[in-house]
């Protein structure tokens, strides 16, 4: 039925169909809630949030004291108004204990869904991946070589440091701040163009620091587009 929610936390879930009123309650405390989240881990709230239906869809509210992360790092607060549930798949993420994350997975039908179902023999999707040139590719291997190298709080290089490490390993050349910049921001807006979000001025808003560049890097490594093994192109510098 259009409406249903599916709620699945590590200790189990349910299905609930749509209906005015209707409530779910999720936290750690399970005699008192219908899914049981972070049931070891004192941080998360005994009534940690609940999933009301109201006004024809579902909405999620948090009861516990520390946050709900949500998809794209929104952070849902206590006290705050509930949010609205998208049809489709919902991650869900309660903060607990020495850093664990206590996953709640969401799926709500829309009038075209069906509940997902398990696909052991499909065929794995590929990402999608940007060729980047001969060109282009050591340049964003330098600039984000400190996320390729999985340091902690990676920021990307600056022009003129990229430059400088082009310069050494690819002597007369000709790179220089300016080339870098203009390099890395036709991919950039390759890339936008191609849909990816956050890459533009106007989406970031000002000051735009290293965000551009940030979201630019995290983009082509969650593609596969960068990965560690490209930084064999720079191991002589």
């Amino acid at each position: 039925m259009p409406g249903t929610l599916y709620a699945l936390a590590l200790a189990g879930g349910l299905a609930l169909g749509p209906g005015e009123g209707r409530a779910v309650l999720f936290g750690r405390n399970r005699p008192d809630v219908h899914i049981c989240v972070g049931e070891d881990d004192a941080r998360v709230s005994r009534h940690q949030g609940t999933f009301t239906h109201r006004g024809g869809r579902w909405w999620v509210c948090n009861e516990g004291r520390l946050p709900i992360r949500c998809a794209g790092s929104r952070l849902l607060f206590r006290g705050e108004e509930p949010l609205p549930l998208a049809t489709g798949y919902t991650p869900l993420f309660a903060g607990g204990s020495r850093g664990r994350e206590h996953l709640l997975e969401v799926f709500v039908t829309g009038p075209d869904d069906e509940r997902p179902v398990p696909r052991h023999g499909d065929v794995t999707r590929p990402p999608r991946v940007w060729q980047l040139s001969e060109q282009e590719k050591p340049v964003l291997v330098v600039l984000g070589r400190r996320y390729l190298l999985h340091e902690p709080r990676p920021q990307p290089l600056t022009w003129k440091q990229t430059a400088a490490l082009l310069a050494e390993l690819r002597p007369g050349a000709g790179w220089t701040d300016k080339r870098v910049e203009h390099t890395v921001n036709a991919v950039r807006q390759r890339l936008s163009r191609d849909g990816v979000a956050g890459l533009t001025r106007e989406e970031v808003g000002e000051p735009v620091g290293n965000a551009l560049n940030d979201r630019l890097i995290r983009a082509l490594m969650a593609s596969t587009s960068l990965v560690p093994m490209d930084l064999t192109l720079i191991d002589a510098a």
